[in-house]
């Protein structure tokens, strides 16, 4: 596995990392401890390096769970998690939490959960609009001196904030989600981040599992999985978003590759500051998705991908409440 600068102050990654949280949540099956921690392990024996977590994620679970699986491997592998998404441990809603002093508390309860002295890449996961990002950024950077942290990073954030933290203290990283159908991240983002020499961290670059072609309806969906909600699974969105897998499948076969692995490796060969972070709980599915970041292109055939499916042309969304997002 290839590894990555991501950002400007030192970290490298592997090209491709493990998203841990639907582990633990949100895709409506049972979870299966002994298989998730078992993927780890076989992400860890093929090279991946960088594991994704964050406190909401169970919530609280998911740390543990990535704590566990990667217990006496510490010195191998890169953890990033993250605060923000406030959650009772019931999983109910506070709230989105920018406070100086909840960076600090939540940090210190993700050191617990993960069972680590330190956190390689900590993420503001959401930003809190009633904060002001340099009091937020202000904490994290105090967690840096303190040595409870290494890199700092934001999710989901603006131009204008994405700024305004860096001035605060050097961003690593920005995670935000992209993938062939959700290319937002090209209008400005990848233009204010490579100014300023932020990596960029690629989140659902499966489209939410819609790009491997096994969602054709959300009857094959189970009833407790959240896209059964979410606004490009419904629908007409949903039927002018499978013209998206038709045009997916033709090229993958053509190229002779999942369309799994072309979405993935369309992610990679973005940018050279451009890493992602795919999500399983299954070998086998992990073992498809690392085959992708072998897989190169010409001019001509991204050139195609691009003209097949374009920025804009998905139908839907990216949530319900997009309130959250770009702030």
């Amino acid at each position: 596995m290839d590894r990555k600068k991501l950002g400007s102050q030192g970290l490298e990654v592997s090209s491709l990392g493990l998203g841990c949280m639907g582990m633990s949540e949100f895709y409506g099956e049972k979870n299966d401890e002994a298989q998730s921690i078992a993927t780890i392990h076989r992400a860890l024996d093929l090279g991946v390096n960088f594991f994704d977590t964050a406190d909401m994620y169970g919530p609280f679970k998911n740390e543990i769970l990535v704590g566990k699986a990667l217990k006496g491997r510490r010195a191998e592998v890169v953890i990033a998690t993250k605060f923000g998404n406030e959650r009772r441990a019931d999983g109910s809603w506070v709230g989105i939490n920018g406070k100086p002093e909840y960076v600090r508390s939540a940090c210190d309860a993700s050191l617990k959960r993960l069972g680590v002295d330190y956190i390689d890449l900590y993420y503001q996961h959401r930003i809190d609009t009633t904060v002001p990002i340099e009091d937020t950024i202000g904490a994290m950077s105090e967690l840096v001196k303190l040595g409870k942290v290494k890199y700092i990073g934001v999710s989901e954030a603006a131009p204008g904030t994405i700024i305004k933290a860096h001035n605060t203290h050097p961003l690593t990283a920005l995670q935000t989600e992209y993938s062939l159908w959700s290319r937002e991240p090209e209008q400005e983002i990848f233009s204010t981040i490579r100014k300023l020499g932020i990596g960029f961290v690629a989140y659902s670059p499966l489209g939410r599992g819609f790009l491997t072609g096994k969602v054709k309806s959300t009857a094959d969906l189970l009833d407790t999985d959240y896209r059964k909600n979410s606004p490009r699974f419904q629908g007409d969105n949903l039927q002018k978003n499978l013209e998206i897998i038709t045009k997916l499948e033709k090229i993958a076969s053509e190229k002779g590759i999942s369309p799994s692995q072309l979405a993935l490796a369309w992610v990679l060969n973005q940018g050279e500051d451009i890493v992602a972070i795919p999500g399983t709980k299954r070998i086998e599915f992990l073992e498809e998705n690392i085959k992708a970041a072998g897989i190169k292109f010409s001019k001509a055939e991204l050139a195609a991908i691009n003209e097949a499916i374009p920025l804009g042309l998905t139908a839907g969304d990216r949530y319900a409440n997009m309130g959250t997002v770009n702030k």
